[in-house]
Order: C-alpha cells, then sequence, then structure tokens
C-alpha cells in the first residue's frame, strides 16, 4: 500500500467505489439465503457499467451515483429483502 506504482483515485471514483462498499455494507444485513444473490446483482451491475460507461462522461457517471444512492435507501428499507438486477437497471422491463 501507498507504493509508487498505486494510483490515485479521483473523487468520482471514490464515490463510486464508496456507492459500491455501501451496497455490501447493506447486503450483510438480509436474510443469508438472499446474500449471494443479491452480491451477484450489485457486483454485475458494477461491472457492467464500468465496461458500458465512458470514464470522461462525467454526467451520465454523477446521474448513475444518484440513481445508486436511491436504490441503496430502498434496499436499506426493512421490508426490502430481495433484489433484482430490475431494481438497479431502470431500463430494463419487468414482467
Amino acid at each position: 500500500m501507498g507504493g509508487s506504482r498505486a494510483q490515485k483515485l479521483s473523487g468520482i471514483q471514490k464515490q463510486v467505489l464508496s456507492l459500491y462498499r455501501c451496497f455490501l455494507r447493506t447486503t450483510r444485513s438480509k436474510p443469508t439465503e438472499n446474500r449471494a444473490h443479491m452480491e451477484s446483482i450489485i457486483s454485475g451491475e458494477f461491472r457492467k457499467n464500468s465496461k458500458l460507461i465512458d470514464r470522461k462522461d462525467f454526467l451520465h457517471i454523477e446521474y448513475l451515483l444518484r440513481r445508486g444512492k436511491k436504490q441503496l435507501d430502498q434496499l436499506k428499507t426493512v421490508d426490502s429483502v430481495t433484489l433484482s438486477s430490475s431494481n438497479l437497471d431502470s431500463t430494463k422491463t419487468t414482467s
């Protein structure tokens, strides 16, 4: 840690990592049988967006951060015990 080769993270990168960690921490408060599925969806969405969105598209990244924070608040509610990818990606349709 702290090596000369380590790349410093930008402010927006720190925000994204912080949001990701908060999602994972929140899943720990959910029932064990749902946890692995929720973690899989969360990591999948973050990985997908990291590949699809240009690092310099700050408006889109900031939009996703705001939307992610709202979704995190929903996940934190006591009633929320499951998570689907449609909750993370509002562009998908659900049946």
